[in-house]
């Protein structure tokens, strides 16, 4: 079962990862006119949102694996995305300009990658921890 769960994440995870991907880089390089579509984006998070994307992409293959780094690989992306936040609120607080659409993608995102660290923590951690105390 617990196996079915982590296909699962890591599915998520992958999509979630390539779309990320597939739009910060249509953003950011002015990709199929996406910067016009996007109206005001804000440059930093776009890259955020790149760096966090191959981070997910690189952790749905950790869900697969098993492997004990993907909730620290999670962890950091989140803590990154919930530093561009607060850095996101401080430029618009600023005055500077940004799309309305960002604080809802970003509120979702911030959910979605904290979920995904825990998930990843007590599927992958605390069960080998949970086996590794059987097998003794």
């Amino acid at each position: 079962m617990k196996e079915v769960f982590s296909f699962l994440a890591a599915g998520i995870l992958a999509a979630f990862g390539f779309l990320a991907l597939f739009l910060s880089i249509s953003v950011i390089f002015d990709l199929f006119d996406f910067r016009s579509q996007e109206g005001n984006y804000v440059l930093f998070i776009g890259w955020i949102n790149f760096i966090s994307s191959l981070f997910y992409l690189f952790a749905a293959y950790g869900f697969i694996e098993g492997k004990k780094w993907t909730a620290n690989l999670m962890g950091i992306s989140s803590v990154m995305i919930i530093l561009a936040f607060l850095g996101l609120l401080f430029h618009i607080n600023s005055g500077c300009i940004y799309g309305n659409k960002v604080i809802g993608v970003m509120t979702f995102r911030i959910i979605v990658s904290i979920a995904l660290t825990i998930f990843a923590h007590y599927s992958i951690n605390e069960y080998s921890k949970l086996e590794s105390h059987k097998e003794q």
